[in-house]
């Protein structure tokens, strides 16, 4: 037999490294801990906004199928109630996303319609699911501020991963071991520790395609400086046809059924998956049709019209380049609406857990400052308020919703944001155990109302 011993494997990273990395998680954590859990919540629930919106709106049809006339009507329906220099956008029905949607958008103009199987419309203006999308998107912020403020967001929980892995060696060798019903702190840590590393893969993706979706502009003005000289036009170029030369005359609509037979003959392979028309009514308009294979993401196959119903370019996947493939792909990857609902559900769930991580991650530091003598009573109830409290408050603005479609839902969060955090930090005649129970009714009773009504309506 050999003398020789194998090597024990180590942990690349000295003790001392460690411990710094493991204090930067913690720095990094806490610094961005509430606006990290309130993105996470939202996004685990807008999800669902699909099934959201007709929750909200119960009567609104849903197309199986959309025939190619059916598609024109639908259209040219749109063009008539909206301004001719905006973009519609007709979504088909497919395996990923039930039913057909009609958007019409413009800076600030947005609406949103269901198509009909015969080509009718019908609003889909849904206030509550609306307003979660807009507080998961920019925080009811100016967009450019508030998607960028949510970028760093995904840059800090990116950041908090890469550093929660390199700072817990042990993290994948204990990968099974829950140390429940003894210490608080300890249970907390094996089920942050857990959470964190089985879902790892889905972390870290959500993390990065929230902060390029965030950073975007950002991204677009150092690559121009780097280089075009500071010309974003340039860059945008790279990835968006440039616009054709302004004609403002009124025109009206081409064969629009016919375009989609000609694009579908032009990609064989390829499922139409959507429309666009940009500057319906115009002359200078262009007919973009969109076309997704079986095996694919996103829609990579591309066919575009002038107004008058001339070729204009086409794209297929064989064109493509790898990173404009990728980017095309993060929205769909980071929202999880490439898929049905399976995927959905699933994307809620793991949303869920991120949720979990990012809540007993303060919570450890909370318990490890209260074992070693230093507790932080008001933070601690002021943490319950942000955890418990933005589901309750949530909930509340969907119960306010559901009988003031108008009412400023944005103003209602803050406002009750506010207060529950401030009742929080002022209320210190219950123990932590009453604090939490007395959330956690709150958030039980909140959802039945929200259930009752909601599914009492899709009853009637």
């Amino acid at each position: 037999m050999s003398n020789t011993r194998k090597k024990q494997w180590r942990w690349p990273i000295s003790a001392e490294t460690v411990r710094a990395v493991l204090s930067s998680h913690s720095v990094l954590g806490l610094a961005f801990a509430a606006i990290i859990y309130l993105v996470c919540l939202t996004g685990t629930i807008a999800v669902f906004a699909p099934d959201l919106q007709r929750l909200e709106l119960p009567g609104t049809p849903v197309a199986t199928r959309l025939a190619p006339d059916a598609a024109a009507r639908a259209l040219a329906a749109a063009a008539k109630q909206v301004p001719s220099d905006v973009s519609l956008n007709l979504t088909l029905p497919s395996a990923a996303r039930e039913g057909a949607t009609l958007v019409a958008y413009k800076g600030k103009f947005d609406r949103n319609w269901a198509v009909a199987e015969d080509g009718s419309l019908s609003s889909l203006d849904a206030a509550w699911t609306d307003f979660l999308l807009y507080l998961h998107i920019c925080l009811h912020l100016p967009r450019t501020w508030g998607g960028f403020l949510v970028g760093l967001t995904g840059v800090a929980l990116l950041s908090s991963l890469v550093s929660g892995i390199l700072a817990h060696p042990r993290v994948i060798r204990d990968a099974f071991h829950l140390r429940l019903g003894g210490s608080r702190r300890l249970q907390e840590a094996d089920l942050h520790n857990r959470l964190g590393i089985w879902a790892l893969p889905f972390h870290f993706t959500l993390a990065l395609t929230g902060a390029l979706l965030g950073l975007s502009t950002l991204i677009v003005a150092v690559l121009s400086l780097l280089l075009y000289r500071g010309d974003t036009r340039q860059v945008y170029a790279l990835f968006i046809d440039p616009p054709p030369p302004v004609d403002a005359r009124a025109a009206a609509l081409p064969d629009v059924a016919g375009l989609i037979a000609r694009a579908q003959a032009r990609m064989p392979s390829a499922a139409i998956e959507s429309l666009a028309v940009a500057r319906p009514g115009r002359a200078d308009m262009r007919i973009t049709v969109h076309g997704r294979g079986a095996r694919q993401l996103v829609s990579q196959d591309e066919v575009q019209f002038d107004g008058k119903g001339q070729l204009l370019h086409e794209e297929h996947p064989r064109d493509l380049a790898l990173g404009t493939t990728l980017l095309g792909g993060i929205g769909q990857l980071h929202f999880g609406w490439f898929g049905g609902f399976p995927i959905r559900l699933a994307y809620g769930l793991l949303g869920l857990a991120l949720c979990a991580v990012t809540s007993s991650g303060v919570t450890i530091w909370l318990a490890r400052r209260r074992d070693r003598g230093r507790p932080a009573p008001a933070w601690e109830r002021i943490w319950m308020a942000v955890c418990w409290g933005q589901p309750v408050i949530l909930a509340l603005t969907a119960i306010l919703a559901f009988f003031v479609p108008t009412a400023p839902l944005p103003s209602f969060w803050v406002t009750g944001t506010i207060l529950a955090v401030a009742g929080a930090a002022a209320w210190n005649r219950a123990s932590m155990a009453q604090h939490a129970r007395a959330w956690r009714l709150g958030l039980l009773l909140c959802c039945g109302i929200v259930a009752m009504l909601y599914g009492g309506r899709l009853l009637v």
